[in-house]
Protein backbone atom coordinates (compact mmCIF):
# COMPACT_ATOMS: atom_id res chain seq x y z
CA UNK A 1 0.00 0.00 0.00
CA UNK A 2 1.34 3.37 -0.95
CA UNK A 3 0.97 6.29 1.39
CA UNK A 4 -1.38 9.04 0.27
CA UNK A 5 0.29 12.17 -1.03
CA UNK A 6 0.01 14.93 1.55
CA UNK A 7 -2.34 17.74 0.55
CA UNK A 8 -3.28 20.94 2.36
CA UNK A 9 -6.87 19.67 2.71
CA UNK A 10 -8.75 16.60 1.57
CA UNK A 11 -12.44 15.95 1.10
CA UNK A 12 -12.15 13.96 4.32
CA UNK A 13 -11.34 17.19 6.10
CA UNK A 14 -7.67 16.65 6.92
CA UNK A 15 -6.23 20.16 7.17
CA UNK A 16 -2.60 21.08 6.53
CA UNK A 17 -0.63 17.93 7.17
CA UNK A 18 3.05 17.78 8.23
CA UNK A 19 5.77 18.00 5.54
CA UNK A 20 5.47 15.05 3.14
CA UNK A 21 8.82 13.59 4.22
CA UNK A 22 7.78 13.63 7.88
CA UNK A 23 4.56 11.60 7.80
CA UNK A 24 2.62 8.98 5.88
CA UNK A 25 -0.98 7.87 5.65
CA UNK A 26 -1.76 4.29 4.62
CA UNK A 27 -5.25 3.06 3.86
CA UNK A 28 -6.63 -0.34 2.91
CA UNK A 29 -10.09 -1.68 2.22
CA UNK A 30 -11.39 -4.32 4.64
CA UNK A 31 -12.00 -7.89 3.61
CA UNK A 32 -15.24 -8.42 1.66
CA UNK A 33 -17.16 -9.80 4.65
CA UNK A 34 -16.57 -6.56 6.55
CA UNK A 35 -17.34 -4.02 3.81
CA UNK A 36 -20.98 -3.65 4.95
CA UNK A 37 -19.63 -2.45 8.30
CA UNK A 38 -16.27 -0.77 7.66
CA UNK A 39 -15.08 1.91 5.22
CA UNK A 40 -11.33 1.37 5.47
CA UNK A 41 -8.40 0.68 7.76
CA UNK A 42 -5.86 3.45 8.16
CA UNK A 43 -2.50 4.10 9.74
CA UNK A 44 -0.74 7.41 10.33
CA UNK A 45 2.99 7.44 11.07
CA UNK A 46 5.17 10.48 11.64
CA UNK A 47 8.80 11.29 12.37
CA UNK A 48 9.28 14.86 13.52
CA UNK A 49 12.49 14.26 15.44
CA UNK A 50 14.63 17.35 15.07
CA UNK A 51 11.61 19.39 13.93
CA UNK A 52 8.99 21.49 15.62
CA UNK A 53 5.81 19.71 16.77
CA UNK A 54 2.96 19.76 14.28
CA UNK A 55 -0.60 20.65 15.31
CA UNK A 56 -2.92 18.56 13.17
CA UNK A 57 -6.58 19.50 12.66
CA UNK A 58 -9.24 17.32 11.08
CA UNK A 59 -12.76 18.49 10.37
CA UNK A 60 -15.58 16.48 11.98
CA UNK A 61 -16.99 13.39 10.30
CA UNK A 62 -20.07 11.27 11.10
CA UNK A 63 -18.16 7.96 11.24
CA UNK A 64 -16.95 6.32 14.47
CA UNK A 65 -13.43 4.87 14.56
CA UNK A 66 -11.69 2.08 16.42
CA UNK A 67 -8.17 3.39 17.08
CA UNK A 68 -5.11 1.72 18.58
CA UNK A 69 -2.80 4.28 20.18
CA UNK A 70 0.23 3.95 22.45
CA UNK A 71 -1.99 4.24 25.53
CA UNK A 72 -4.61 1.70 24.46
CA UNK A 73 -7.40 0.84 22.05
CA UNK A 74 -10.23 3.34 21.89
CA UNK A 75 -13.63 3.72 20.30
CA UNK A 76 -14.11 7.27 19.04
CA UNK A 77 -17.65 8.45 18.47
CA UNK A 78 -18.59 10.88 15.70
CA UNK A 79 -17.22 14.36 16.42
CA UNK A 80 -19.37 17.46 16.21
CA UNK A 81 -16.29 19.70 16.40
CA UNK A 82 -12.86 19.58 14.80
CA UNK A 83 -10.41 16.94 16.02
CA UNK A 84 -7.01 18.26 17.09
CA UNK A 85 -3.77 16.51 17.94
CA UNK A 86 -0.19 17.67 18.36
CA UNK A 87 2.40 15.35 16.82
CA UNK A 88 5.82 15.25 18.47
CA UNK A 89 8.86 13.08 17.92
CA UNK A 90 8.05 9.82 16.15
CA UNK A 91 4.87 7.82 16.47
CA UNK A 92 2.15 5.76 14.84
CA UNK A 93 -1.61 5.30 15.18
CA UNK A 94 -3.61 2.48 13.60
CA UNK A 95 -7.36 2.49 13.20
CA UNK A 96 -10.44 1.48 11.28
CA UNK A 97 -13.36 3.63 10.20
CA UNK A 98 -16.90 2.32 10.61
CA UNK A 99 -19.67 3.04 8.20
CA UNK A 100 -22.23 5.46 9.64
CA UNK A 101 -24.74 3.32 11.53
CA UNK A 102 -22.63 0.16 11.66
CA UNK A 103 -21.32 0.67 15.19
CA UNK A 104 -24.84 0.66 16.68
CA UNK A 105 -24.87 -3.13 16.90
CA UNK A 106 -21.77 -3.07 19.11
CA UNK A 107 -23.23 -0.67 21.67
CA UNK A 108 -25.72 -0.98 24.51
CA UNK A 109 -27.36 2.32 23.60
CA UNK A 110 -27.85 4.77 20.74
CA UNK A 111 -24.85 6.17 18.91
CA UNK A 112 -25.78 9.68 20.09
CA UNK A 113 -24.41 8.63 23.51
CA UNK A 114 -21.01 8.10 21.87
CA UNK A 115 -20.90 11.46 20.08
CA UNK A 116 -17.81 13.52 20.98
CA UNK A 117 -16.60 10.70 23.24
CA UNK A 118 -13.51 8.52 23.38
CA UNK A 119 -14.22 5.32 25.32
CA UNK A 120 -12.16 2.26 26.10
CA UNK A 121 -12.61 -0.23 23.28
CA UNK A 122 -13.44 -2.92 25.84
CA UNK A 123 -16.80 -1.16 26.07
CA UNK A 124 -17.59 -3.24 23.01
CA UNK A 125 -18.63 -6.65 24.32
CA UNK A 126 -16.20 -9.33 23.18
CA UNK A 127 -13.35 -6.93 22.40
CA UNK A 128 -10.22 -7.16 24.57
CA UNK A 129 -8.69 -3.70 24.23
CA UNK A 130 -5.52 -4.57 26.15
CA UNK A 131 -4.78 -7.67 24.07
CA UNK A 132 -5.52 -5.82 20.83
CA UNK A 133 -3.20 -2.96 21.77
CA UNK A 134 -0.36 -5.32 22.63
CA UNK A 135 -0.78 -7.29 19.41
CA UNK A 136 -0.93 -4.25 17.13
CA UNK A 137 2.08 -2.55 18.72
CA UNK A 138 4.11 -5.74 18.47
CA UNK A 139 3.50 -5.75 14.71
CA UNK A 140 5.59 -3.36 12.61
CA UNK A 141 4.01 -4.30 9.27
CA UNK A 142 0.99 -2.10 8.50
CA UNK A 143 -0.93 -4.74 6.55
CA UNK A 144 -0.45 -7.22 9.39
CA UNK A 145 -1.67 -4.61 11.89
CA UNK A 146 -4.80 -4.14 9.79
CA UNK A 147 -5.31 -7.91 9.79
CA UNK A 148 -5.18 -7.89 13.59
CA UNK A 149 -7.92 -5.25 13.70
CA UNK A 150 -10.02 -7.34 11.36
CA UNK A 151 -9.42 -10.45 13.43
CA UNK A 152 -10.75 -8.68 16.49
CA UNK A 153 -13.83 -7.36 14.68
CA UNK A 154 -14.88 -10.35 12.56
CA UNK A 155 -16.47 -12.26 15.48
CA UNK A 156 -18.42 -9.14 16.44
CA UNK A 157 -19.59 -8.08 12.98
CA UNK A 158 -21.21 -11.18 11.60
CA UNK A 159 -24.38 -11.93 9.67
CA UNK A 160 -26.50 -9.49 7.72
CA UNK A 161 -26.25 -5.81 8.69
CA UNK A 162 -29.14 -4.20 10.53
CA UNK A 163 -31.47 -2.75 7.83
CA UNK A 164 -31.67 0.50 9.78
CA UNK A 165 -27.87 0.71 9.86
CA UNK A 166 -27.84 0.21 6.08
CA UNK A 167 -30.42 2.99 5.72
CA UNK A 168 -28.33 5.30 7.91
CA UNK A 169 -25.26 4.61 5.78
CA UNK A 170 -27.25 5.31 2.62
CA UNK A 171 -28.60 8.56 4.09
CA UNK A 172 -25.11 9.84 4.92
CA UNK A 173 -23.83 8.74 1.51
CA UNK A 174 -26.61 10.70 -0.20
CA UNK A 175 -25.66 13.84 1.70
CA UNK A 176 -22.02 13.33 0.77
CA UNK A 177 -22.60 12.62 -2.89
CA UNK A 178 -25.45 15.01 -3.70
CA UNK A 179 -24.62 18.50 -2.49
CA UNK A 180 -28.03 19.73 -3.69
CA UNK A 181 -29.56 18.06 -0.63
CA UNK A 182 -29.51 21.05 1.71
CA UNK A 183 -32.69 20.31 3.67
CA UNK A 184 -33.76 17.40 5.87
CA UNK A 185 -37.22 17.17 4.21
CA UNK A 186 -35.48 16.68 0.86
CA UNK A 187 -33.42 13.83 2.32
CA UNK A 188 -36.53 12.26 3.85
CA UNK A 189 -38.24 12.37 0.45
CA UNK A 190 -35.26 10.68 -1.21
CA UNK A 191 -35.28 7.95 1.43
CA UNK A 192 -39.05 7.51 1.26
CA UNK A 193 -39.58 8.11 4.97
CA UNK A 194 -40.86 10.93 7.19
CA UNK A 195 -38.72 13.77 8.52
CA UNK A 196 -39.26 12.45 12.03
CA UNK A 197 -38.03 9.00 10.94
CA UNK A 198 -34.86 10.56 9.52
CA UNK A 199 -34.23 12.41 12.78
CA UNK A 200 -34.72 9.23 14.84
CA UNK A 201 -32.50 7.26 12.46
CA UNK A 202 -29.64 9.73 12.80
CA UNK A 203 -29.99 9.95 16.58
CA UNK A 204 -29.98 6.17 17.05
CA UNK A 205 -27.52 5.09 14.37
CA UNK A 206 -25.38 8.03 13.26
CA UNK A 207 -25.10 9.93 16.53
CA UNK A 208 -25.39 13.41 15.02
CA UNK A 209 -28.36 15.10 13.39
CA UNK A 210 -28.95 15.16 9.62
CA UNK A 211 -28.73 18.96 9.47
CA UNK A 212 -25.30 18.74 11.12
CA UNK A 213 -24.13 16.22 8.50
CA UNK A 214 -25.28 18.55 5.73
CA UNK A 215 -23.24 21.38 7.27
CA UNK A 216 -20.24 19.11 7.73
CA UNK A 217 -19.98 18.32 4.03
CA UNK A 218 -20.53 21.94 3.06
CA UNK A 219 -17.64 22.98 5.29
CA UNK A 220 -15.37 20.35 3.78
CA UNK A 221 -16.17 21.72 0.34
CA UNK A 222 -15.49 25.25 1.54
CA UNK A 223 -12.14 24.28 3.07
CA UNK A 224 -11.11 22.50 -0.12
CA UNK A 225 -12.17 25.47 -2.25
CA UNK A 226 -10.22 27.84 -0.01
CA UNK A 227 -6.97 26.15 -0.97
CA UNK A 228 -7.74 24.85 -4.44
CA UNK A 229 -9.02 28.11 -5.93
CA UNK A 230 -6.82 31.06 -6.84
CA UNK A 231 -9.51 33.65 -6.20
CA UNK A 232 -12.56 32.33 -4.39
CA UNK A 233 -15.84 34.18 -4.80
CA UNK A 234 -17.10 33.56 -1.27
CA UNK A 235 -20.57 34.96 -1.90
CA UNK A 236 -21.08 32.66 -4.87
CA UNK A 237 -19.60 29.68 -3.02
CA UNK A 238 -21.94 30.34 -0.09
CA UNK A 239 -24.93 30.25 -2.44
CA UNK A 240 -23.70 27.06 -4.15
CA UNK A 241 -23.29 25.33 -0.80
CA UNK A 242 -26.73 26.31 0.39
CA UNK A 243 -25.84 29.00 2.92
CA UNK A 244 -28.23 31.91 3.38
CA UNK A 245 -25.41 34.33 2.59
CA UNK A 246 -21.65 34.78 2.76
CA UNK A 247 -21.76 35.86 6.40
CA UNK A 248 -23.28 32.53 7.44
CA UNK A 249 -20.54 30.64 5.61
CA UNK A 250 -17.77 32.74 7.14
CA UNK A 251 -19.23 32.44 10.63
CA UNK A 252 -19.60 28.65 10.51
CA UNK A 253 -16.25 28.14 8.80
CA UNK A 254 -14.49 30.25 11.44
CA UNK A 255 -16.18 28.39 14.30
CA UNK A 256 -15.29 24.92 13.03
CA UNK A 257 -11.93 25.45 11.29
CA UNK A 258 -10.68 28.03 13.76
CA UNK A 259 -9.95 30.83 11.28
CA UNK A 260 -11.96 32.76 8.65
CA UNK A 261 -11.90 31.19 5.17
CA UNK A 262 -9.95 33.99 3.49
CA UNK A 263 -7.27 33.88 6.15
CA UNK A 264 -7.19 30.10 5.97
CA UNK A 265 -6.75 30.28 2.19
CA UNK A 266 -3.84 32.66 2.69
CA UNK A 267 -2.15 30.21 5.05
CA UNK A 268 -3.20 31.83 8.33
Amino acid sequence: MAADVARPVSRDGVLRTPPPDAWSLDRAEPRAALTPFLVWHWSVAWDLRGRDPHHQVTLPHPSPHLVVEPDGAWLYGPNSTRFERTMRGAGRVVGTRFRPGAVRGLLDGPVRDLADQRVDASTVHGLDARALTAAVWAETDTAAAFALLEGALVPLLFGEPDPQAVLADRAVALLEEDRSLHRVPDLAERLGVSVRSVQRLFSEYVGLGPAWVVRRYRLHDAAAAALEGDDVDWARLAAELGYADQAHLVREFSAVVGTPPARYAAGG
